[in-house]
């Protein structure tokens, strides 16, 4: 196999967390495999560096100054592989063989980028590379950076760009799991997840792996997260499935857009999940809810809404809190997912002012981490899906 391996700062925090690594990495080449290496700062090393600049001090300097922790620990994790007889060389912005670089915009030049990867895959065969994660090299040679979570992005990119067979992120748990494990009991590992699941996560503060590494996963690149008390690469962990595409999607059949008003209904415990509950139980599949101060939306299949209206009806006569329910259809729901939506400012207003220049009434918007569904009237639905795949 062809494997990336990124190791954290907490698996590179001391000496004998450097030996840990240098001996997977070492039990891995000895089994056949090519392996390059992807090393973060040790510990929190950029945390202090940063902590540390209380002056005032331009990009370039910033980013030499950050980029200290990242090249100490390459030439601390290949000193420790040569000692086991490992060939291995560390990479660095400025280094002949260095892959990673970024055009004038601070953007990654990929088609620079595959090809200088493609020539660190090509003496795999014999040599481990060491690179430093987080860190680039700017059209000019100056070091640049690619953000927080950076050495994950650079090891996904380089699993990409490399043609690996797997990406292997080691870190200070035992891949996923059910919850933190330092706040909730009885966290577990969770076996397999998915990039959508993950990246919502993610972006919803789980720091297992960066978000816009998880940009870089296709569906012919394995990625899995293992801990790094674990000692095999090749096992083990929460293995990452599929992949994140851009996405503009319609809904084929109709929705029924249902309303429930009620006093203050969003101060009233339990009654979103008592109101859920009543459709669930017969059967009545919910596609999204929006909730306002006084009221609370379900948006179901059209052929279920007389259905619908029923039970919530029944609803409404049985608690005093809650005043009406209306029905409005049929509904379209174009959704817009995408890897690059929560880092782009001023998105939403991009999505939404061509249909308001096209006179399109937009009856709901509903926004996660990684997607927006906009709702119009039926009749609009393929007007709105053509001016939203112009903007993709």
């Amino acid at each position: 196999m062809r494997v990336v391996a990124k190791f954290g700062g907490t698996s590179l925090g001391s000496g004998d967390r450097i030996n840990r690594a240098a001996d997977s990495i070492a039990a891995a080449v000895e089994d056949g495999h090519e392996i390059a290496v992807v090393a973060s700062a040790m510990g929190s090393t950029t945390d202090e560096l940063l902590d540390e600049i209380s002056f005032e001090t331009d990009e370039a300097d910033r980013a030499q100054i950050v980029s200290m922790g990242e090249r100490t620990s390459v030439r601390m994790l290949k000193a420790a592989l040569s000692a086991r007889g490992i060939d291995a060389i560390f990479l660095e912005p400025g280094s002949d063989r260095w892959p990673v670089v970024t055009d004038e915009y601070g953007e990654v030049n990929v088609e620079e980028t595959q090809e200088r990867a493609q020539e660190v895959a090509a003496e795999l065969d014999g040599t481990v590379p060491v690179i430093t994660g987080f860190l680039a090299e700017g059209p000019d040679g100056s070091i640049t950076t690619l953000g927080r979570g950076g050495s994950d992005t650079t090891a996904v990119m380089m699993g990409k760009y490399m043609d690996a067979d797997e990406v292997v992120i080691v870190t200070d748990v035992e891949g996923v799991m059910t919850g933190d494990p330092h706040v909730v009991e009885g966290a577990r590992n969770v076996g397999e997840i998915s990039v959508d699941e993950l990246r919502n996560l993610s972006f919803r503060g789980a720091e297992v792996v960066a978000p816009s590494a998880l940009s870089y996963k296709d569906g012919k690149l394995d990625v899995r997260v293992v801990h790094y008390q674990h000692g095999d690469l090749l096992s083990g962990g929460t293995s990452i499935e599929g992949e994140f595409k851009n996405l503009v999607d319609l809904r084929e059949r109709p929705l029924a857009c249902l309303t429930v008003a009620g006093r203050a209904i969003r101060n009233q415990p339990g009654i979103f999940n008592h109101l859920s509950e009543s459709v669930a139980e017969s059967d009545i599949n919910i596609d999204a809810v929006a909730s306002g101060m006084d009221t609370i939306t379900f948006y179901i299949d059209e052929e279920e809404a007389e259905r619908a209206e029923n039970i919530l009806h029944r609803e409404v006569i049985a608690r005093d809190e809650l005043s009406s329910v209306t029905v409005d259809s049929p509904i379209a729901v174009i959704r817009v997912t995408g890897g690059e939506l929560p880092n782009q400012p001023g998105i939403i207003s991009e999505i939404v002012n061509p249909l308001a220049e096209a006179r399109i009434h937009l009856q709901d918007i509903i926004t996660s981490a990684t997607s927006v569904a906009l709702f119009v009237d039926w009749d609009d639905r393929e007007e709105t899906l053509e001016l939203t795949q112009d903007l993709f």
